[in-house]
């Protein structure tokens, strides 16, 4: 038996119905076939099977357009909603696709997952620390000279269970879109040319700016606000892993040992991605606050709502971390954002963080099919 023959197939499920039926009728009417990436794929297919579906729903950015545009959104009988639909069918495919396929069961609690994973972390980081260390030095204001942060947690304890959690959560994500690739009928990976598209359009969200006048972030107008605000948390998030890696090679290779100063690389790239995951956190936590619910999916709420809160209190608490490290504050600090941290690397792979990996296949496929293979016509000839 081939390996493709093994992996996970996505189920029929209520979710796939709807989308199926949805793009069924977008395939025969085509108002839309300019409006995202997902309308000129869909004009290269006569027929869609439930990896089909997938793969479009990944290549959703959940922009909105279509559902305002369409006439037969609802309350029209066919209830063509692809925003929602397409959302609850993506949840399904990183629960299919997961790695181990055991634990893709998460996803259909993310909520309440991601909330207990937070909570067991920061209450394990810190019973751990209260127990090993006496009051005196979790306590006392240390002064900031190389090795005060291993005052209060040994550099051990500090770095070898983090690394080993994230190194297990980047596998679990790359093995998850691998799976959902190679289910999709992903192939042609030596095509550079589709490569560079699909990362050009991942890191600008092209696909949320709507071809320049912005998507429907919270009703019929166009705005550019979920984009800016993605782009505040993803280029936040990537400045915050530069300034820890910059903090490894200091640490390992230039022998300049943490805490550095406020004109270091690493405090510099930190202090940055930190504002930057603070400001898209609330702001895309406050645009689901305000925004239209009907093109939304109320069930994927709670996971969104948890992660978007890890997300900012992690960056929250290194920034706190970062003013009071001179003060008694510091060791209580540097163990809850410790413990924060600890919770979203085990959240990482079994939320929805892993949208950008599975989306950026989406995207690579897209590419692809553009350059070999030809539109179908709405006849279907």
């Amino acid at each position: 038996m081939s390996e493709t023959n093994i992996l996970p197939v996505p189920r029929s499920t209520e979710a796939v119905a709807a989308a199926r039926h949805s793009i069924e009728i977008c395939n025969a009417c085509r108002y839309c076939e300019t409006f995202c990436a997902v309308f000129p794929a869909m004009t290269l297919q006569r027929e869609f099977s439930d990896t089909d579906l997938g793969y479009l729903a990944n290549l959703c950015h959940g922009c909105r357009g279509c559902f305002y545009a369409c006439q037969y959104a609802p309350p029209h009988e066919f209830g063509v909603n692809l925003p929602q639909q397409f959302a609850e069918l993506r949840q399904e495919t990183y629960a299919d696709h997961a790695w181990p396929p055991a634990l893709g069961k998460l996803f259909h609690k993310n909520g309440v997952v991601v909330s207990i994973l937070t909570a067991a972390a920061l209450a394990l980081v810190l019973i751990l620390v209260m127990v090993l260390q006496s009051p005196d030095t979790l306590f006392a204001a240390h002064e900031m000279v190389p090795g005060a942060f291993y005052k209060v947690i040994p550099f051990g304890m500090m770095v070898w269970p983090f690394s080993i959690v994230f190194l297990f959560s980047l596998l679990a994500i790359f093995m998850g879109a691998r799976n959902f690739w190679r289910a999709t009928g992903g192939e042609g990976l030596s095509q550079g040319q589709s490569w560079m598209e699909a990362i050009h359009d991942a890191l600008t969200l092209k696909n949320l700016g709507g071809g320049g006048h912005g998507c429907n972030d919270v009703g019929e107008p166009f705005s550019q606000a979920r984009r800016r605000l993605h782009h505040a948390l993803f280029y936040g998030f990537s400045l915050c892993f530069l300034a820890t890696t910059l903090g490894f090679f200091y640490h390992h290779l230039g022998g300049w040992i943490a805490p550095y100063g406020v004109f270091r690389l690493p405090v510099i790239f930190g202090t940055l991605g930190g504002i930057g995951m603070v400001i898209g956190s609330v702001g895309l936590f406050w645009l689901k606050v305000i925004g239209d619910d009907e093109p939304t999916s109320k069930k994927l709420l709670g996971g969104e709502v948890a992660l978007l809160f890890l997300l900012f209190v992690v960056a929250l608490t290194g920034l706190l971390l970062l003013a009071f490290r001179a003060t008694g504050a510091m060791g209580m600090l540097l163990a809850i954002h410790l413990g924060f941290v600890m919770a979203l690397f085990l959240a990482l792979p079994y939320s929805r963080m892993v949208h950008g990996a599975y989306r950026f296949a989406a995207l690579l496929r897209a590419a692809i099919d553009q350059r070999t293979r030809k539109p179908v016509g709405a006849d279907g000839n």
